[in-house]
């Protein structure tokens, strides 16, 4: 099915229609607008799908590719049309895919950004900035490599079609104000696959996950005391540990799980 682009009357904003199979495994089929770019550089916009329904794998990204070629090593930041939102990556060409999932479902406003060998993505709600989604990917781009919007249908018997609006592109990474700060991200990786969901995200130290033995939590070490959280993700619940407000690195659990 073949794909287009037109300029909308919004601002930065374009309509983007794309088919094609999937992105995904070791090649992509999709619609993509690109410019070619060096360095660092970064890339924000508003998605929103045009029209309800269609497959819900469907791929609304901003994406940085090696080449055109369909099996090209790439790194986007991506809505599907479930509202999944990822950070894909294919290392070296016709490689798997892989994926960090965020643990926020339909940003308002996405971001990727390379640094150096790097690649990570930032999310933002409505009426937020953008911030960390978590985790990040290494792979190495030659330059020049290209940097656009691309639209897969995940069907190539339909087209669908996403706006991308307010976008922003930068070179030399995202402009930001300040000192690096401190995130951390825990993450839940199936062995089977290797992919990547994040669990929960902060501005502040944590360390020493572990799951529970009923495998419904996970517990983990902040600022001298421990926390249980969800395996579904939300706020951390603080663990009454009495005198011990110095924990540190390891913790265990007895057998029956209801000691540390």
């Amino acid at each position: 099915m073949p794909g287009s682009v037109a300029h909308d009357a919004g601002p930065q904003s374009y309509l983007v229609a794309g088919g094609g199979e999937n992105m995904w495994f070791g090649e992509d089929a999709l619609q993509f607008v690109w410019k070619r770019m060096s360095g660092d550089v970064s890339l924000a916009a508003d998605i929103r799908w045009i029209g309800t329904g269609g497959n819900a794998h469907r791929k609304a990204c901003l994406l940085i590719r090696q080449s055109l070629d369909p099996k090209s090593a790439y790194a986007d930041a991506v809505v599907h049309g479930d509202g999944l939102t990822s950070l894909q990556c294919r290392q070296v060409p016709g490689g798997v895919t892989r994926e960090i999932q965020s643990n926020v479902t339909a940003p308002r406003r996405i971001r990727i950004e390379k640094q150096g060998d790097f690649v990570s993505m930032s999310i933002a709600g409505e009426n937020e900035p953008l911030h960390a989604a978590g985790g990040s990917f290494k792979i190495r781009f030659m330059e020049p490599f290209f940097v656009g919007l691309g639209v897969c249908a995940h069907d190539n018997k339909v087209s669908e079609t996403a706006v991308f609006s307010n976008i922003e592109i930068t070179s030399g990474g995202a402009r930001t104000a300040g000192e690096p700060v401190l995130e951390s991200t825990l993450e839940i990786v199936p062995i089977a696959s290797g992919d990547r969901r994040v669990v929960y995200h902060t501005r502040s130290r944590i360390e020493a996950p572990n799951w529970s033995r009923d495998g419904s939590h996970l517990l983990f070490n902040r600022d001298g005391r421990i926390c249980r959280l969800p395996v579904e993700g939300g706020e951390p619940v603080l663990i009454d540990t009495g005198f011990a407000t110095g924990i540190n690195n390891d913790h265990g659990l007895s057998p029956d799980g209801t000691q540390l």
